[in-house]
């Protein structure tokens, strides 16, 4: 959480809000430093540039320069957010009863590499999101038709909200990252490589509110790879199709 210390800011990540063992959730820090910048990530797309492994539990300063905002740890710069000029293009929309149907074939079930996350590990109901997608029936069948399209119901826990009762933007945030990374794998658990992909870049941007105990389909698509680079879509919609966040990523896969 955010504080401040004379004109620095400072953030500490609550172990609650991890990731790969020991760090920061990739998503959730991406929308908590969103939410520092004019504009939160509401009128314009937020550009999130994840430089290195953020840690849990440490005071880390939060500096803003220009209209970007940095996250760093000494001399080094962890995290750097900066508005962007496009337009999100999100997959489209899947039913709720289709995406919660869909998690039936998460891959993580069989297997996880970061059990722990808090958006798509195996916490406990209430802890972790649980956001756990698999491949859209619909979509495995017809490949001409988005062949990399997951889907997850999202039941938005009541104890993600502030002290206002309002669910955090870095809590959809974290909905819209980890569902970009599974895209890739939906179907084969074989594929998924000795060391799981990090989180590089999320770009999003939050429309609508999310709410405590309301359900969301949780949509994402694989959108190619360029060598150790994966490139997913994601986006959050209601259960009647409006769309309440979108998201792009890039995921580095670690050297062999």
């Amino acid at each position: 959480m955010t504080a401040a210390a004379g004109l620095q800011t400072v953030l500490t990540v609550p172990k609650r809000f991890r990731g790969p063992e020991g760090t920061a959730n990739g998503g959730w820090i991406a929308g908590t430093l969103a939410g520092t910048l004019t504009g939160r990530g509401h009128d314009s797309p937020v550009e999130v540039t994840l430089r290195r492994p953020v840690p849990l539990e440490t005071d880390l300063p939060v500096e803003h320069v220009g209209n970007a905002v940095v996250l760093s740890q000494g001399d080094s710069h962890l995290v750097e957010a900066i508005p962007v000029a496009e337009t999100l293009t999100p997959p489209p929309f899947v039913r709720f009863t289709d995406a919660a149907r869909a998690e039936a074939g998460f891959p993580g079930r069989n297997g996880h590499a970061i059990a722990g996350c808090f958006a798509c590990g195996l916490r406990e109901p209430g802890d972790g999101l649980r956001i756990f997608p698999g491949p859209v029936k619909d979509a495995a069948e017809d490949p001409a038709e988005g062949a990399e399209l997951v889907a997850a119901g999202w039941r938005v826990p009541f104890n993600v909200t502030d002290e206002e009762g309002v669910v955090p933007d870095s809590i959809v945030w974290a909905a819209l990252d980890c569902v970009t990374g599974w895209a890739h794998y939906r179907s084969f658990p074989d594929r998924q490589p000795i060391q799981p992909p990090l989180l590089g870049r999320l770009t999003g941007q939050v429309f609508r509110r999310v709410y405590p105990m309301g359900r969301y389909s949780v949509v994402a698509r694989a959108e190619g790879r360029d060598g150790r680079k994966l490139f997913g879509t994601s986006a959050v919609y209601e259960v009647d199709g409006a769309l309440v966040a979108a998201a792009k990523a890039t995921w580095i896969l670690p050297r062999q």
